[in-house]
């Protein structure tokens, strides 16, 4: 039997033809193998489907945020058109306005996200594991965009805006000691997952260090380091770190032993550096209280009484200590006079020693008269 049209054959161009079952060495385990590739296979496409779902999650959650910052937006607007101008108020409303801004911004990058995915979604090809079942139809491809490279200058001002903006947010995360509890927090507020976040926790760490507070400093240090491999494996992926950071939870709860132990180790890093880092500061903080006290110890003649002192002979020091001055020049009387009127000159310019009036022009002119 002929048909006057021929079979178009067009739309199957696009199916994988897997590799699965390809001829294998005989020395090796066949069926083994076809199952590890089509494992594999399946492990791609899970994780495809997973970014996506990430991402359409973020977008959700960023139009959400955007609407409820607007409403804030409009009620200090109009609170400032009725007159209630304070500056507390203008400072909120200038709060939310970059709050809205930003929002926005990354409205339009998860936008670009999605419209880019789509185009990659129809160049897919089928394979057995779809052809009998709907596809991925609301998968996104996370791609991160790419930017250009910020100034240092740019980097301080956007880290230092930034944690003005979230910082009780940022201490919140740092708080937080299940994953389950961080991964809800991220996804509530999915504008923390970035540089600058892991950065401030850093900063509370070598705070709550100085200040002898271990504990905080040791889980703090945990939620900074959760936020660098989060960071790490956006980067690896090269998309988004606020599409990814569920596949790092989903990681980090059923996490083999190299794993966990690479996390451990970068924390047991970071506590160390932060201890330094602390000690350093403790340090230097120490070095200029003592020297700020120096500075008010000094004397008329800019000598420190402490240092001056320390250089004394033990007779002159103990006659200080018993503030008995017969005793302080019955010590000078015994050196030669040279390095007696030495030592008289520096206790006199440290402030050990305050002479009576004139008695220090006397002395001046006995050494005019040896001369």
């Amino acid at each position: 039997m002929s048909t006057g049209v021929g079979i178009d054959y067009s739309a199957w161009d696009h199916i994988y033809v897997s590799d699965d079952e390809d001829v294998t060495s005989p020395y090796v385990d066949t069926q083994s193998l076809y199952r590890m590739r089509h494992r594999a296979r399946l492990e791609r496409m899970a994780d495809f489907q997973q970014r996506g779902d990430d991402l359409e999650s973020s977008i959700a959650e960023c139009k959400r945020l955007l609407e409820e910052a607007r409403g804030r937006l409009k009620e200090l607007e109009e609170g400032m058109k009725e007159g209630e101008e304070d500056e507390e108020r203008e400072a909120e409303l200038k709060k939310v306005r970059a709050e809205v801004r930003k929002l926005k911004k990354d409205e339009k990058v998860f936008e670009r996200m999605i419209e880019e995915h789509r185009r990659e979604e129809k160049k897919l090809p089928w394979d057995v594991d779809t052809l009998s079942k709907e596809g991925f139809s609301k998968s996104v491809l996370n791609i991160k965009p790419i930017q250009k490279e910020e100034t240092q200058e740019e980097k301080v001002e956007k880290h230092k805006s930034f944690v003005e903006m979230y910082a009780k947010e940022i201490k919140h995360f740092g708080m937080l000691r299940r994953c389950d509890d961080s991964q809800k927090y991220l996804s509530d507020n999915p504008h923390l997952v970035c540089e600058e976040t892991a950065n401030c926790l850093v900063v509370f760490c070598i705070d709550f260090e100085i200040d002898e507070k271990h504990a905080l400093m040791e889980q703090v240090a945990h939620q900074a380091i959760v936020m660098k491999f989060i960071l790490d494996l956006a980067g690896t992926l090269a998309v988004d770190p606020r599409g990814c950071f569920r596949q790092f939870f989903s990681k980090i709860k059923t996490a083999d032993k190299p794993y966990q132990d690479a996390f451990d180790h970068e924390l047991e890093m970071l506590k160390a550096r932060v201890r330094s880092c602390a000690r350093i500061h403790m340090e230097s903080a120490m070095k200029e209280l003592e020297e700020e006290e120096k500075q008010k110890r000094l004397g008329p003649g800019g000598l420190d009484p402490l240092e001056v002192y320390e250089s004394l002979p033990k007779e002159i020091q103990k006659s200080f200590d018993e503030k008995n001055v017969q005793m302080l020049q019955e010590a000078i009387n015994k050196l030669d006079p040279e390095e007696g009127k030495y030592h008289l000159r520096r206790c006199i310019d440290s402030g050990l020693w305050v002479p009576d009036p004139g008695e220090e022009d006397d002395d001046d002119d006995g050494d005019d008269e040896d001369k």
